[in-house]
Parts: C-alpha cells; structure tokens; sequence
C-alpha cells in the first residue's frame, strides 16, 4: 500500500471546528485532505458527543416522548418474548423521569468508546492486514470527523422527535415508507436501512481513500456489503422474534 506522509509541496491549511464540521458535509474530502498532515480529533469528539447527548435526551424531556419511549421498552421486551406484567409496567413508567439523565449519560460515557474501539477495527485492518502506514491518530480523526454525518442525524432525528412526541430515528427507509405490515421481514429490513448511516458509510470510505491513497469506491462497496448483511441479520431476528 502507498505510504501515506502528505506529498511534497504545501499542505492544506488547517481548520477550525466550525470549519470542520461544515467541511464534513459540503465538502468532506478536502477536510480530510486538511486532516491528514495535521491529524484532530478531541475537539471534534467532544462536541459531537455532547450535540448526540443532548438530542437524543430532549424527547425524552416531554410527556408524549416518555410513554413513546415506555411503549417501545415494552415491544422490545415482547420482540425477545418478554410480557410485562402490571408491577413491571409501573416500574418502567417511574424510571421515565430518569431516563433522560440515564440516556445522556450512557452516550457520553459509551459513544467515545465505541469510537475507540471502532478505529482500532479500521487500523488493524487497514494497517496490520493491508500494509498501510496511518498512524492511530489519523485514523482516529477520520472516525471521528466522519462522525458529523450521525450528529446531524442525531439532531434531525431528536428535533422532529421533540416536537412529534416519538422517539427513535426519522431517517431509516421504516419511517419514509410506513405502508408495509408492521412485524414483517420487509418493514424490519427497511427500519434497518437508515439513510444518514449510508451517507456517513461513503463519507468514511471517502476518509479511509484520502488517508491510504486508495480508491473510494472499493472501500464504500466492502463497507456497505458489511452493514448490508447486518440489516438482514437483524430483520431476521425481529421478524422471528415477532412471529
């Protein structure tokens, strides 16, 4: 694989944050271009995590989105053949006064987390399996900043929610095609496909070309494949689950 120091020449300046986050959206690989001799990720981390936090909470903040997130809590103890009894539905419904803490929380301990985990997936593969040279940190900005597309999404989604009262994404096929029965392989398989998590794919595949010199293509396809067979692992099992 070609070694991926930034050519010879002047090296694009680098960008704020504001510049960053709206870069990833209009113009994501001349941000990773910028990215790549001068390698950012906190700042960018931070504020997403925070902006996701703090979106995700604020259905949950109104009465409609506390017993929309209640009913859901109990189809999914029902999807894994799970009744909820009297005594159990009343304890649900008292935590819905903590959730919103309980919510922001879990995703500003575990978002980072993930995070982690996820560049050290991609660097071991790319580097380890594929003879690239990136270090961690360049691979952790590309993770990082690719990241802008699901915090948009997040703010979308949290947004419409709040005023809705309904809680979840807003952005997967299940919501902008709603006419299939509602257990069925297809409409699970569809609520599975959410078009900012496609968008974030080819914006990553973007980041990963820019930083190993690769073609974009190729990489978007083997991603895309993955998460592909994801979906349909998961429609199988809720429409099993619900059968």
């Amino acid at each position: 694989m070609t070694n991926t120091a930034p050519a010879t020449g002047l090296a694009p300046a680098p960008k704020n944050l504001f510049a960053r986050f709206v870069g990833m959206l209009f113009s994501p690989r001349a941000t990773y271009q910028s990215l790549v001799p001068a390698p950012v990720w906190f700042s960018m981390l931070a504020l997403s995590t925070v902006l996701i936090a703090g979106f995700q909470t604020l259905p949950l903040t109104t009465p409609a989105g506390k017993q929309a997130a209640l009913e859901q809590q109990v189809q999914q103890r029902q999807a894994f053949g799970i009744q909820t009894s009297d005594e159990a539905y009343a304890q649900m419904e008292k935590m819905q006064n903590v959730m919103p803490y309980i919510t922001g929380g879990s995703i500003v301990v575990i978002s980072p987390i993930i995070v982690l985990i996820f560049t050290g997936i991609l660097f071991a593969v790319f580097n380890a399996a594929l003879g690239g040279e990136a270090s961690f940190k360049q691979v952790m900005s590309i993770v990082v900043h690719a990241g802008v597309i699901s915090t948009v999404s997040a703010v979308l989604s949290g947004t419409v929610n709040y005023f809705t009262g309904r809680v979840g994404t807003v952005t997967n096929m299940g919501a902008l095609l709603p006419m299939l029965p509602e257990k069925s392989f297809g409409s699970h398989l569809l609520g599975a496909v959410d078009l900012f998590l496609v968008w974030w794919i080819i914006v990553l595949a973007m980041g990963l070309g820019v930083l190993y010199k690769r073609r974009t293509q190729p990489i978007a396809i083997s991603l895309l494949c993955v998460y592909a067979v994801i979906a349909l692992g998961i429609a199988l099992l809720k429409s099993r689950g619900g059968a």
